[in-house]
């Protein structure tokens, strides 16, 4: 499929002070989008000046939710060039979450095309600045202007772009995490494993009470017995039990974090030892009683690793590694975004140079 550019007769200034960049708020004068009509499939692919959609309020994802969503970002290096960490995975997982919510699935390797093309036309909204970054929403949205609940018949697939600053900019400090007890996000069979509005949506009251106990994040629980770890809001979560490194298997009430596949495949490289398993909240207690505890930490694509220093259950507050960071953490971070800042070599291939072809 061919790719239609039209460049924006008005280019927005671009941020002059990287070190105030925030995250989510700022866009880039483009935006990538592709159209789905039933009988017709995917078509009209183009770049075109960001900007508001043409949307009736009668919108299918309005009203009913059927939307799904990816985040990927685009580093800078010290030569200048641009680079993607793995983004065939992300739209690989956007099919995943397609088929859950009945939504047609797109071709991946097109999808890094036009990903590509975008950012190549972008790149000079790609931060110079170490540790920030381009931010990538890519996202899919029901256009049926009608209220019913059936999959609908046309969508939208687009792709916007918001230059971010750096996750840690006043380094890489531990993060407090609260136990959610009392509600739950989701459960085997439902949609947890999907990256989807609703998902988030589920965890704000969760989230809101963590902030009350004046803890930045929620560690949530199996939606059954309220007994099994299965991840943060907005991360996959790693425990380092006497030397080994656990983290809860994918049993379809959690996201198949990217980021977290890489820790695995890496901290495999390195001859760590690794479980995928079930894992009470209690045996973490346990481990922490017994000074097993050695580091927790979590996964994702804002932060790539965000170590906890303090780990609230019920009445029982854990402090991990005296509230520091520890050094398998460290040394998975240090590589991770080492390779993708082009500062270490890429043994796996995993980075994408973007290019002007």
């Amino acid at each position: 499929m061919d790719i239609r550019i039209e460049l924006t007769k008005s280019p927005k200034a671009k941020p002059t002070d990287e070190s105030n960049l925030g995250f989510g708020h700022i866009f880039t004068d483009h935006m990538f989008i592709m159209d789905y009509e039933t009988g017709k499939g995917w078509h009209d692919a183009r770049i075109v000046p960001y900007g508001p959609l043409d949307l009736m309020p009668s919108a299918m994802c309005l009203h009913y939710a059927q939307e799904v969503f990816e985040g990927l970002k685009a580093y800078r290096t010290a030569n200048d060039e641009i680079q993607l960490f793995r983004p065939e995975e992300n739209f690989k997982r956007l099919n995943v979450s397609n088929q859950r919510l009945v939504i047609p699935e797109i071709d991946p390797e097109f999808c890094v095309e036009a990903l590509n093309k975008l950012v190549n036309i972008e790149k000079d909204w790609v931060p110079h600045t170490d540790g920030a970054s381009l931010y990538i929403r890519p996202f899919i949205i029901a256009c049926d202007p009608f209220l019913g609940v059936r999959p609908a018949d046309t969508y939208k697939f687009i792709i916007i772009l918001s230059p971010s600053g750096a996750y840690y900019s006043t380094g890489l400090n531990p993060v407090s995490i609260y136990v959610e007890q009392n509600y739950v996000r989701a459960v085997q069979g439902g949609m947890g494993f999907t990256k989807t509005g609703g998902n988030y949506a589920a965890s704000l009251a969760g989230q809101d009470e963590a902030h009350k106990q004046n803890y930045s994040q929620v560690l949530w629980l199996d939606g059954i017995e309220k007994k099994y770890v299965e991840e943060v809001g907005s991360m996959n979560i790693f425990f380092i039990i006497d030397g080994e490194l656990v983290t809860p298997e994918l049993q379809g009430s959690i996201l198949s974090g990217i980021t977290r596949k890489s820790v695995i495949e890496l901290a495999k490289s390195w001859g760590l030892k690794v479980s995928e398993r079930r894992i009470a909240i209690q045996e973490v207690a346990d481990a922490y009683d017994a000074g097993k505890l050695d580091e927790v930490f979590g996964t994702g694509t804002a932060a790539v690793i965000s170590p906890v220093g303090t780990l609230k259950w019920g009445d029982k507050v854990m402090t991990i590694n005296d509230n520091k960071i520890g050094p398998v953490s460290q040394r998975i971070y240090d590589t991770m975004t080492g390779m993708q800042y082009g500062k270490l070599e890429d043994k796996f291939g995993w980075i994408y140079k973007v290019t002007d072809k």
